[in-house]
């Protein structure tokens, strides 16, 4: 009898898990109505000519070749800056060239800081140049700073510490990733200035190093004695430690000469091609145009900024019109606290029930995939079956979140817009980021075509559907399950995964 309910069961699991299997062959458009199935259809002859004149037409490797100009010739755009600005107004400019109806600025206050020259060494045990870069808003040190150093791995070890006055603090945080570690950058001068220190030294934040410093943005706490702070090299920061886990006292001097400017007034540049049937509603698609002083931004985020541009360039170029407008906004003064996108957000958040959806490319144009996706699974099963175009160039996959991004999270986070950031085959993004090493060899004009190619569809298709993409809380109701029949593939492994389900039955018997 127990023999026989083992048996029993083992027969019901084999088949659940052929059924199991069965479901899963199901694809992503049995969520869909037939009639948003047919919408999505039509666009399909309109992708395959955005696909043709990138792979083959005179739009190949245009994203590279603009990018290189726009990092060559416009190489420091860092916040409050002229070179931005005349980045902002040859971008405009060059999309006016190309009769794209809509091209126009809005205004945004931001502060503006410059760099100066920086300097530092280690003047005992023995005398070694140090490679540094201050970090944005940070003051300088009014002359030469020397000082004995106390080298520390954690903010908690930093509390614990008795001897920190009047020395300054080096970092030597381990990288756990950027959200973990950047708070290193961002708050390490304050908490160092809390115990009395006179600088700050923060090991950059990467996971990969060739003796290559990283700036970044850092923030004074309120009402707190401001000291210069700079990042420098992985190397340099653990050698300091072993220095100090083998008792030998370092002095280190440090000169910068940072200069906080004050208020200064940068500019959003917002380009369109308004829609057909529905021009008050949008999609919106861009990147960050500012970049750091150092490298040429080519990554961070020219990138994001030329698939943007090109996506728009190649919609324009073909003559297709969508339902709803598209509208590429290249933000000012990402790195300097989100400012341009925040602006950008307040000015407009009240238009949010027309915003079908927000696309930014802020984490490097490399490989791409597909994008990532935050939004209702409904939306979401509507991109899927978008991207579902672009199986020959390996882009369809829709990652379930992280589609809110650095200057587009408050549209996501906060009205429920559905966003997308995109997904590439990013894994070395930190070892260039904020570095000299931010170039254009760090990219591909293949991989570039790709993407814009992913971007141009993705925004085209949702902007020219009947409707808004759906919010959450619109989930399919058993009236919106598609009567399309599996695809061949799906129910040939549907039919398979029954067969081995039967033929493991009978051997149990």
């Amino acid at each position: 009898m127990i023999g026989s309910k083992k048996k029993d069961g083992q027969k019901t699991q084999v088949f659940v898990t052929g059924w199991l299997v069965m479901l899963l062959a199901v694809p992503a458009y049995a969520w869909l109505s037939q009639e948003l199935l047919d919408q999505i259809d039509k666009n399909r002859a309109d992708v395959a000519k955005i696909k043709d004149i990138v792979l083959n037409g005179d739009q190949k490797h245009q994203a590279f070749d603009r990018l290189a100009i726009l990092g060559e010739k416009f190489t420091t755009r860092i916040c409050g800056s002229q070179e931005l600005e005349d980045s902002i107004d040859y971008i405009a400019e060059e999309m006016r060239k190309e009769n794209i109806a809509t091209v126009y600025f809005e205004n945004v206050t931001a502060l503006k800081w410059s760099r100066g020259k920086e300097f530092a060494e280690i003047l005992t045990p023995l005398r070694r140049p140090m490679s540094i870069m201050s970090l944005g808003s940070s003051v300088g040190t009014n002359g030469t700073l020397t000082a004995e150093i106390v080298v520390v791995k954690s903010f908690d070890e930093l509390k614990a510490r008795q001897d920190v006055a009047g020395k300054i603090v080096v970092y030597n945080q381990v990288w756990q990733g950027y959200g973990t570690s950047n708070a290193y950058r961002t708050r390490g001068a304050s908490e160092a200035s809390l115990k009395g220190a006179r600088g700050a030294l923060v090991r950059s934040i990467t996971d990969f190093s060739i003796y290559s410093p990283h700036t970044g943005q850092q923030d004074y706490y309120e009402n707190i004695t401001k000291i210069p702070v700079a990042c420098i090299t992985v190397e340099d920061a653990e050698m300091l430690q072993r220095y100090q886990d083998r008792n030998v006292s370092v002095t280190v001097s440090m000169t910068t000469e940072p200069v906080n400017h004050g208020e200064v007034i940068t500019r959003n540049l917002v380009a369109e091609i308004p829609g057909s049937v529905r021009p008050d509603e949008v999609v919106i698609f861009g990147g960050h145009i500012d970049a750091w002083d150092v490298g040429t931004g080519s990554m961070d985020d020219g990138g994001g900024v030329m698939i943007s541009w090109q996506a728009l360039s190649v919609i324009k170029k073909l003559g297709l019109i969508p339902k709803r407008t598209l509208r590429v906004v290249l933000w000012t003064c990402e790195e300097f606290g989100l400012v341009g996108g925040e602006a950008y957000y307040n000015a407009h958040k009240e238009a949010s029930d027309k915003v079908s959806l927000i696309m930014e490319s802020d984490h490097g144009v490399f490989n791409p995939y597909g994008l990532k996706f935050s939004g209702s699974g409904l939306a979401r099963a509507i991109m899927e079956e978008i991207l579902k175009d672009l199986n020959d160039i390996n882009t369809t996959r829709v990652l379930e979140g992280g589609g809110d991004s650095s200057d587009t999270g408050w549209w996501v986070d906060e009205k429920k817009v559905p966003g997308v950031e995109l997904y590439s085959g990013n894994e070395n993004y930190f070892y260039f980021h904020h570095s000299n090493g931010d170039t254009m060899t760090v990219l591909d004009k293949d991989q570039l075509d790709r993407a814009t190619i992913l971007w141009a569809t993705a925004a085209y298709a949702v902007a020219n559907l009947d409707g808004l993409l759906p919010r959450d809380g619109d989930y399919p109701t058993t009236s919106s399950v598609s009567t399309r029949p599996l695809s061949v593939p799906n129910a040939a492994t549907a039919a398979m995964a029954l067969l081995i389900a039967y033929q493991l039955m009978r051997r149990q018997q």
